[in-house]
């Protein structure tokens, strides 16, 4: 891949892929042994997160479109070998966290996939991106239980941040499904949204 030409995304927009998907099997040892060094590079590209997570669905059986999706990430990172994660000096401790969902993206199960990044100042410090294990059926309720899976995240950052004495100044989470936020910031439990309070709020934080 040394000569390939660089992309400037790692999975295409839409992008969708099959357990058994069209083409000819390919080596699984190289497969697997190619998806395990894409995962160790996921400790410091959270850009990568969601395509590796996606292609490690298929590491048991691979097929050719498996493995062109994963060189297309090779190509992604040798364009963006000299980017990183920028931490600033300052006194500004900020935690801002941003959390998105897909719904039913999986093709074979219906299962949404999940995600959440939060910035400390000026770089990020915690990342994931992750099918979640249950089926819903509406595009509030994925998000409410993306949403609920960051703010346990917050709660363990700002653990782990009070245990290092550090203090933050504000904390904020980014939400882009109106029916969701107007779902967490209703305290009244209704019919629409008694199901959000019991498998979210409650199943997954504790």
């Amino acid at each position: 891949m040394e000569h390939s030409k660089p992309v400037s995304t790692p999975v295409e927009e839409k992008f969708k892929l099959l357990r058994e998907d069209k083409g000819r099997t390919v080596n699984p040892t190289y497969y697997k042994s190619l998806i395990g060094s894409l995962r160790y590079l996921t400790a410091t590209r959270p850009d990568i997160v969601f395509g590796v997570g996606l292609l490690s669905r298929f590491i048991e059986e691979p097929c050719t479109n498996h493995l062109q999706a994963a060189k297309r990430i090779l190509r992604y990172i040798k364009g963006t070998l000299n980017d990183g994660i920028y931490y600033e000096n300052t006194n500004e401790v900020n935690l801002v966290g941003y959390t998105d969902s897909d719904w039913a993206g999986d093709i074979e199960t219906r299962k949404s996939t999940s995600g959440f990044v939060f910035h400390l100042g000026s770089g990020a410090i915690s990342w994931s991106s992750k099918k979640q294990p249950v089926i819903l059926w509406s595009h509030g309720r994925v998000r409410s239980r993306a949403l609920a899976n960051a703010s346990c995240e917050i709660v363990v950052i700002i653990s782990l941040l009070k245990f290092l004495n550090i203090e933050v100044n504000s904390t904020m989470l980014f939400c882009d499904n109106i029916s969701t936020i107007h779902m967490a910031t209703n305290p009244v439990l209704h019919e629409r949204s008694k199901h959000v309070e019991i498998d979210c709020q409650v199943g997954t934080c504790f």
